[in-house]
């Protein structure tokens, strides 16, 4: 009994210490919070899409309260009202960000894109990315399988069965960002959403070259260059044969849009222009005479005098219609039109002018070249020619005297005979 009493008292005694003990280090080491990041939170909408860059919305509240300014940040679910709010309670100034919207980036309809196969396997576009280009012979375009729609949270994108392209619903999307994300052929694209819903894009995302592009899609970009010519801010850039407007210096002028022989470039919520009044049409108005035949004998009828009140009268009365046609405005067209001509044909000009200058200079180079060449050449025939003429002046005596010396041979000396060298070996052997 007494040993079960001490063991309780002795454990008791250990979780007390274990406890003080844990007490100061969680005192020691505690993290303190802002408590405004639960204020942000709660007024945030939840909806943890990740469209402002933060993992969820107590992510993106945390950097809210750590910034300094709210200078791009955005909840894209909530928008302006909700920063509004969330500004309140931080105390800062809310800095207005332009309102985005997804953009589908491609006019591949089954009309303007033929299918050429058909893909037997799961109709996810991220599988069928990673097998083969696709059922028809553009490789840059929309499958159509609708994995943007089964990302969105928001039901903001769908499939348009006639088409087979996902189509955006402006009043429901939110700009989180996540079908552009889930598009494995980058064909979504968050832009600018414009004044009144206003914007103009290239629907193509096609880098092939011009003949290769046309052929998989009668609507894709061939990378002409025309708009880019057009434009007068100079927000359009050709790279890779595709053409890109760029949202943030694009000033919605649409002078693109006309320029574009394919239709590969469009304009969203624009009004549509207004028709134009056609010229009136003159038309000559003949009198018919109508003879009445009767079976009673016609009766002579005098000419009455008609007086001139009478005569207006009777005379046809011409409608005259005011026809309001903006002329002024057709003139200032046609006027812009000439003066964009005459700038690219001066441009043309110059740049030919100083293609021909370069060729002339390098045609003087290789002139200059060959006159040195030719003068060295003269220099060594001149050489050549003098020798000739010392040789030719030398009198032939001299040269037959030349030829004639005939230098002194060296005396050679006699050969020993063999008696001597037998006489003198006999006397080595005497001696």
């Amino acid at each position: 009994m007494n040993l079960i009493i001490s063991s309780i008292i002795v454990l008791g005694i250990i979780g007390l210490a274990a406890a003080i003990i844990l007490y100061f280090v969680a005192q020691k080491f505690k993290v303190e919070e802002d408590t405004r990041i639960d204020e942000v939170t709660e007024l945030l909408p939840g909806a943890n899409c990740g469209g402002c860059g933060y993992p969820g919305c107590r992510g993106f509240a945390e950097a809210c309260v750590k910034a300094d300014t709210l200078e791009n940040m955005l909840c894209p679910v909530g928008g302006l009202p909700t920063m509004c709010k969330v500004s309140e309670v931080l105390g800062h100034a809310v800095c207005q960000a332009t309102p985005k919207i997804a953009v589908v980036r491609c006019n591949g309809t089954c009309q303007n894109r033929p299918r050429t196969n058909k893909f037997d396997g799961a109709h996810n576009c991220k599988i069928a990315a990673q097998l083969y280009a696709g059922e028809t012979n553009c490789s840059y375009g929309c499958f159509g399988f609708g994995d943007c729609v089964a990302v969105c949270q928001f039901d903001a994108i769908k499939i348009n069965p006639e088409t087979g392209i996902p189509e955006v619903d402006e009043e429901k999307c939110t700009a989180c960002g996540a079908c552009a994300k889930a598009c494995p052929k980058k064909v979504i694209e968050l832009r600018n959403k414009g004044v009144k819903g206003r914007r103009v894009f290239v629907s193509c995302v096609n880098k092939d070259k011009g003949g290769v592009a046309r052929k998989a899609c009668s609507a894709a970009c061939i990378g002409c260059g025309k708009c880019q010519k057009v434009c007068p801010f100079g927000a359009i850039k050709i790279e890779n044969n595709l053409a890109y407007i760029d949202f943030e210096l694009c000033r919605s002028c649409r002078k693109c849009v006309n320029e574009c022989p394919t239709g590969a470039i469009h304009d969203v919520n624009f009004p549509t222009p207004a028709p134009v009044a056609t010229k009136p049409v003159a038309v000559k108005t003949e009198t018919l005479k109508v003879v009445t035949e009767t079976t009673e004998p016609q009766k002579e009828i005098k000419p009455q005098p008609v007086t001139q009140t009478e005569e207006k009268e009777q005379q046809p009365k011409v409608e005259t219609q005011n026809f309001t046609t903006p002329i002024k405005e057709v003139i200032e067209e046609i006027k812009e039109e000439v003066v964009e001509i005459i700038e690219d044909i001066k441009e043309e000009v110059e740049e030919v002018v100083e293609e021909i200058k370069e060729e002339i200079e390098e045609i003087k180079e290789e002139i200059k070249e060959e006159v040195e060449e030719i003068k060295e050449k003269i220099e060594n025939h001149t050489e050549d020619n003098k020798k000739i003429d010392d040789f030719n002046n030398i009198p032939v005596s001299e040269l037959i005297d030349e030829s004639l010396r005939i230098t002194p041979r060296e005396k050679k000396e006699p050969k020993q005979t063999k008696k001597a060298n037998t006489n003198d070996n006999m006397q080595s052997l005497n001696f």
